[in-house]
Order: structure tokens, then sequence, then C-alpha cells
């Protein structure tokens, strides 16, 4: 696989009609969604770029330095969207990677080395230039267990690293990696020499085009522009984050035009607003993300795959779908979206809403002496979106005899457990991951990473069948080993999955072009205010 393609300036990602084709179809409230797609406000246009200005935006959740690179906070992934390159970039709407700090590439007949041209006119916000030694760095950073990111398995299957040229590199793997594009889309070039003070969160240094200024945690996060951006300079002058726990808050301050964008807010909320002529609502279609129910299979009562499974069986996902996330979404079994070459529709309903058959395998459990005392339901405290699921799934489980205490705490006391794999029996999150290659939802998130999971699942037909996947060149898995996937995944039954959820954002309409990676992280390089 080679790419010759120009280097282009990181606009917009094109949108993902596909996934919104298949939305419609499967549910007819994602049409009456009272919100404007980026897609419509592409099309209407927005006026005549201005320059200048600072962004106001609100979000959920304060940066934590040790997981910078988790994807676990939305002002994580605005601060990596910010501050950060990555070698290719992935548009919206497919696994086709175009690029960015890399120009053009070439993979191997057998699979197993990848020789990428770099950008020469590149520098960090420091000023010093951007070298291939720098991409080994970055791809050595996250192969270090230290930092916990999620591809961190990918990034250490990459064993050999050609710097000899300063603006090219060649990289050698252990083996095939079927996955080590969505590796180059989601890493961000890192800062050799500040990396100890991104540790303390003093300093971000990447070569994206805003500047970290500063940080108060638990407050404010801010950046300036970046005038020597190689993409050239963007509109805006800066970009101030109010990390505002309170969803309700949010809305009040952008409703009172103290804030331009917020990041959290209920789905009820972004369909109120979406009515309102004074606010744009953003849905980024292929960049979604799955909601799910955790658990952990070492505890008594869970340990038994048929109590899972009843679970699986007894969950309302319309009912989620409809009244949580006012129909933006898509109820699934398996994590995969409609264009996925892992997705297989029949596969995909096996655990459609069914109370008698989850009330059976309850009765045909406790008959065999499994006990099912009352179960703890961990989920995040601040995202009203997790305490409304969590009521649904409660109420859901004691239909069938399985009784649930809410269980809600901070966010980072939750990512923390998942980390960890600390959960002490059901959870409740978002994942992403499965928009990509399907082997880097198996060999790399939290939630399924076949090594070592939150649920403390330990299966070798699961291992073999996601290690399958993982190890082959790019772009050539077998589609019958991807089913085999779907079937470990079905049978264990470790992580049930809701549904497909798209994310949304609103803002005042005096912001204009906000985009979006398939990572989920806001990019505001094209952004600008009008008044």
């Amino acid at each position: 696989m080679s790419s010759s393609a120009p280097a282009h300036p990181r606009r917009r990602p094109r949108r993902l009609r596909r996934l919104a084709a298949a939305l419609l179809a499967a549910t007819t409230l994602l049409a009456a969604t009272a919100c404007s797609s980026a897609v419509d406000e592409l099309k209407a246009g927005s006026g005549e770029r201005q320059e200048g200005g600072t962004l106001r935006v609100g979000a959920l959740n304060d940066i934590i330095p040790a997981r910078i690179f988790t994807n676990s906070s939305d002002s994580i992934n605005l601060l990596i969207g910010s501050v950060y390159d990555s070698l290719i970039d992935y548009p919206l709407d497919e696994l086709e990677p175009q690029p960015s700090l890399a120009t053009s590439w070439e993979l191997s007949q057998d699979g197993t080395r990848l020789t990428l041209q770099l950008r020469d006119d590149v520098k960090f916000h420091s000023g010093r230039p951007f070298t291939s030694k720098d991409v080994e760095f970055s791809i050595k950073t996250w192969a270090d267990p230290v930092w916990t990111v999620q591809l961190q398995r990918t990034a250490a299957a990459i064993t050999g690293f050609d710097t000899s040229d300063e603006h090219a590199i060649t990289l050698t793997f252990a083996h095939p990696l079927s996955n080590v594009f969505d590796l180059l889309d989601m890493l961000p070039i890192i800062d050799k020499d500040t990396i100890d003070q991104l540790r303390e969160g003093k300093a971000f240094v990447g070569t994206g085009p805003f500047e970290f200024a500063s940080w108060s945690p638990g407050a404010e996060i801010s950046f300036t522009r970046n005038d020597d951006y190689w993409r050239g300079k963007p509109a805006l002058d800066g970009i101030d984050v109010s990390v505002i726990p309170d969803p309700q808050a949010q809305v009040a301050q952008l409703r009172a035009h103290q804030l331009d964008l917020i990041l959290g807010a209920s789905y009820r909320d972004f369909e109120s607003l979406g009515k309102d002529d004074q606010f744009h609502v953003n849905q980024w279609d292929g960049a979604e993300s799955q909601v799910y129910v955790g658990t952990n299979v070492t505890n008594p009562a869970l340990s038994d795959v048929r109590v899972r499974q009843a679970i699986a069986y007894a969950l309302d996902r319309k009912r989620v779908v409809d009244e949580v996330f006012r129909g933006a979404g898509v109820p699934i079994s398996l994590p995969w979206p409609s264009y996925s070459p892992a997705y297989d529709e029949k596969a995909n309903a096996t655990y459609d809403y069914d109370l008698d058959k989850a009330k059976t395998l309850v009765d045909e459990a406790k008959a065999d002496g499994v006990a099912i005392p009352k179960l703890p339901l961990t989920y995040p405290s601040e995202n009203p979106i997790y305490g409304a699921i969590a009521q649904i799934v409660q109420a859901d489980l004691a239909k069938v005899g399985i009784e649930v205490e809410l269980d809600p705490q901070e966010q980072a006391q939750v990512i923390q457990q998942l980390i960890g794999a600390k959960f002490p029996a059901l959870w409740i999150l978002s994942h992403a991951y499965a928009h990509y290659t399907p082997s880097t939802l198996a060999v790399s998130a939290y939630p399924f990473n076949a090594d070592h999971n939150a649920s403390l699942y330990v299966d070798a037909d699961y291992k073999a069948a996601a290690e399958k996947v993982w190890k082959q060149k790019a772009g050539a898995v077998d589609p019958a080993d991807y089913a085999a996937l779907d079937e470990q995944l079905l049978e264990g039954s470790f992580l049930l999955e809701i549904a497909i959820t798209l994310p949304q954002d609103a803002s005042s309409t005096q912001v204009h072009d906000i985009g979006e990676t398939k990572r989920g992280e806001p990019l505001f390089y094209d952004t600008y205010l009008t008044k």
C-alpha cells in the first residue's frame, strides 16, 4: 500500500453519509432529531472568514496529565486536537489514510515494513524542527506501559526504526499489523524535550494549530494561536476552556452568551438548543462511540455466562436510544457500525430485547446454585447521559430478578477503575475504536483487550480470534476471521453493548466551521467567530 497524495490543509473532514443513511433506516426518531448536522451547516455556508477572537468552550472534565494520551475526557480530546498533529488523518467517512505530517508511505509486500516520507517544514511550538527522531520517540512513548495508552500493544509491536534520513522513517514490525494506520492516525507527535513537563502538566508542546498557554486545575485551560503553523495561521486568537462539571450550568452559560461552545449536555438539551435559531447543534457522523454495560466476570454472580447473557437480553436498547439519545443512535449487540468489515446484521440482533429468555437464564443459573445478590452499577456522575441509562438498566434488570444499586462516581475515579480493572460488578461507560480497523478494538481498547481487559475476561479462543485479525497485513483480513471474532464476543458476553451513539455539541450561531477528528477531538483550525 502506498500513497503519494499531496498534503492538504486540515479542513473539516467529510461526513459519513453511509452511516447517516443506516441510522435513518434503523430509527424514525433520528430523522426527527432537532439538530443541524455539520453537513447541513457546511452546505448552507457560514459567511466570510473573520480573523481574531477567543473561542470560549465549556467542558465537563478536567485534564489529567498522566492520562493525556487516553482520550478519556472532553478536555483531553480538545487539548490533543488543538496542540498536536498526527502522521496521517482518517476522514470521518472512511478508513483511507490522508497525509498530515507524513506526506506519503509504502507498505512492504509482506506487511512488516512501512516507509513514511515526512514534511520538512514543520516546527514544534518551541521552534525545534520536526524530524524522523520525533516519530520514533512518539511511538516508543506510546509503547511504554507507564502511559496506559489503548494502542500500547500495537506501538510495542514496532521493533525497528530507521531514522538515517531526517525527513523519512522506515518502521519494522514484529509481525504484520492490520491496524498500523489506526496507530498513525491516533498517535500525536510528542516533543521529547518537554516530556517531563508534560507529565507534570506544566507544558504540552506539539506542532498543532494552537499552543498550550496555561492550566488552572479544575477551572480553566487556555490556548493561543500558533502563528507559524505549517498549514497556515488559524483564524482564532485563542481558545479558553472552562471546566464545568454541571451540564445544566453549561447550557445556561451558552444561552447567556457566556460560552460559545459546549461539549457536555444531555441529548434532550441538545434537542432543545437545536430548536432555537440562536444555536447550532452539530452531530458528528463517523466519530461515533458505543455505550455499554460492563461486567466483572470474577464477581461470583457474573462469573456464570448465563447471568451475563440474561442481562444482555434484558436491556431495553430501543428505549435508551429513544429516550436518552433522542434517536441519535442505533441499538446493537455487537460494537461495529454498519460500514465496518466486522459488521454482521444478523449477529448484531443476537441479544434483542427478550425478557422471557432473560428470566429463563436467570432461573437456570439460580437452580444450579448461583447466588445473585444486589449488584453495584457504577457510572460517571458528571454526565447526565450515564445517570439516565443507569436508571433504565436498573429497571430492566429488576424485571428479570437481578437487583442493582446505582453507584455514581466522579469521572476520574471511574476511568481509574476502567484502566485498572477494578470495578466490583457492573458499570456503564462509552467506548470507541469500533469505527476503526476491528483489530484495534480487540487488542487495544480497555474494555476489550484480549490480553487484559476491564472485565478480567480471559479466554483462549477469544484471544486467538483477536490475535488472528491483528497479525495480518493492513487491508488483507479475511471476513471469516472477523466473523469468528464476533462469535467470541457474543459467546463470552463480558461486555454488553447497548447502542452506537453519535456525538453532539452545541454552539452559538456566531461560531463557524468547527471540525471533528475520527478520534472524537474537536478541531478549531478552520473555526472563526462573527459578530
